[in-house]
């Protein structure tokens, strides 16, 4: 926890910026050159799940529908990063658009969304880059003893101000229209049976399942990375750590975004 990058998603569009943003994940206090990206395979896969008729979380039917006639046509999955990224300019700001990597950005927001209840997200399939400032710890005075310092949630203030007052119809709009890449993206992570909006569905349930830990956060550090006291919060996804890490009351504010995007794009 020396260092992180930020991996979103959140989740998703909203997690995109989310979070995730959906990502901030602990880093070695010195960091090898990131690995290609051609490969955004999670490092562990799970088993495609049986065949079903269709999906477990339909997305609800939109009650008057869109007038797209005077919309680009949209390109596929390997030709979408500049029209994608223009769509998230637009709907987060220019600050949005500055982070976002410049290749393969659909495919890594779905990676990465899908290793978030995973233990760790690899650097390669991170879909922004990292929030500036170094992770705060306090307590580094010899004792062995440290905690989480409160400066460290001041760095997640103006992504966490973007992510939570998004307009939600806007965002659900753009995953709508967009969602048959991100379907696209999904099979070719090695989900053939699998839909996106499954996953997605279950990783935001997920992460609304985070502790909220009491302060100060006890760490530890047996080698060069912290690590939390609590062997519970230490157990945790990746994902949950992020929430985790952001504190309480931002954790609170985006927990309460995903719950909003949940409902607009689930049936139950």
């Amino acid at each position: 926890m020396n260092r992180e990058s930020s991996q979103w998603l959140i989740p998703v569009l909203l997690a995109l910026a989310v979070a995730a943003a959906l990502w901030f994940f602990a880093r070695q206090a010195r960091e090898p050159e990131p690995p290609a990206a051609e490969n955004l395979k999670p490092e562990v896969q799970e088993p495609v799940a049986a065949e079903r008729v269709g999906p477990l979380y339909p997305m609800p039917e939109v009650s008057e529908p869109v007038d797209e006639s005077g919309l680009r046509p949209l390109p596929p999955l390997d030709a979408s990063d500049e029209y994608f990224r223009l769509e998230l300019t637009e709907l987060y700001g220019d600050a949005i658009g500055r982070l976002l990597v410049e290749s393969g950005l659909i495919e890594k927001i779905v990676a990465t969304v899908d290793s978030l209840p995973r233990a760790h997200v690899a650097e390669k399939i991170r879909p922004v880059g990292r929030l500036e400032g170094e992770f705060a710890v306090d307590g580094q005075d010899g004792s062995g003893e440290y905690t989480l310092s409160p400066e460290n949630y001041a760095r997640y203030d103006a992504l966490v101000q973007v992510v939570t007052t998004a307009d939600i119809t806007q965002v659900v709009g753009t995953y709508r229209r967009f969602y048959p890449l991100f379907q696209d993206a999904y099979i070719n992570l090695g989900y053939p049976r699998g839909y996106f909006n499954d996953r997605l569905v279950e990783v935001i349930d997920h992460l609304l399942e985070t502790p909220e830990p009491e302060e100060p956060v006890a760490l530890v550090r047996p080698n060069v990375l912290y690590l939390y006291a609590d062997v519970d919060l230490e157990s945790r996804s990746s994902g949950q750590k992020l929430l985790m890490r952001m504190g309480a009351e931002h954790a609170a504010r985006v927990k309460g975004t995903l719950r909003e995007f949940r409902a607009a794009i689930a049936k139950q």
